[in-house]
């Protein structure tokens, strides 16, 4: 089966936003030499796939989903459903291409959700207290001078700005996640999201003032640049 075929392993405790592991010699050439044997049906070629982008498919569901063991699934059938479709792939941003698999995938278990009343809502829209709100977010929400005894603080605030991306409308989180912690550029967000760029970066804009109201709320949490920010503002 393709599921058994495609190899995904999700460390859902070590995968830090959604962060790619860093590999040695990634070249555009290797990457379209891999899709090229992955769309002749070359299991092994789109493993390689799996294993260069699992880490950033699987911190957008994260992130978007709030659930870690729902998120790892929702990750599994993305890979397998980009196994099946990558024959179809015409080039472009492979990482784009299999990104939009993944929060399509994130879409359609909110539907399910809401088919299924019987289903805690709270469940998927993250309301959990152990390991997703114990992912480091991206750089720029904290102050990398930080010493080691703001640990305690540190996973407040980032527990913070777990239950706060949460809260941001479907739209406006997938596009701060791509952007500020995903790392990725406006174009590719926006072939993610199939949409202009204008969109995208409105969506950001938007996204990231209402995160920034949300962060207000606890301003004893933020690191110091960012309390005094706050205070201006």
């Amino acid at each position: 089966m393709v599921a058994a075929a495609v190899h995904l392993q999700v460390r859902m405790r070590e995968a830090h936003m959604g962060r790619q592991t860093p590999h040695a010699d990634h070249s555009e050439g290797d990457e379209q030499l891999l899709v090229a044997r992955s769309q002749r049906g070359d299991v092994p070629a789109f493993n390689q796939l799996v294993e260069r982008y699992q880490d950033s498919a699987y911190g957008l569901a994260l992130r978007m989903l709030g659930d870690p063991e729902l998120a790892a699934d929702v990750t599994q059938d993305a890979f397998v459903s980009a196994f099946r479709a990558v024959e179809r792939f015409r080039g472009g941003s492979f990482r784009a291409w299999l990104l939009r698999i993944v929060s399509n995938a994130c879409y359609d278990q909110w539907r399910a959700a809401r088919r299924r009343p019987t289903m805690s809502l709270e469940l998927v829209a993250g309301d959990d207290h152990g390991e997703a709100a114990h992912q480091e977010p991206h750089d720029s929400f904290i102050d990398d001078r930080w010493n080691p005894e703001a640990t305690a603080l540190r996973g407040e605030l980032i527990e913070l700005i777990s239950r706060a991306l949460l809260q941001l409308p479907p739209e406006q989180r997938l596009a701060v996640v791509l952007s500020d912690v995903q790392g990725l550029a406006y174009d590719e967000i926006a072939e993610v999201m199939q949409t202009s760029l204008g969109t995208v970066k409105s969506r950001i804009a938007r996204g990231r003032s209402h995160l920034r109201d949300l962060l207000r709320t606890h301003p004893e949490l933020l690191p110091s640049r960012y309390r005094r920010a706050s205070e201006m503002g």
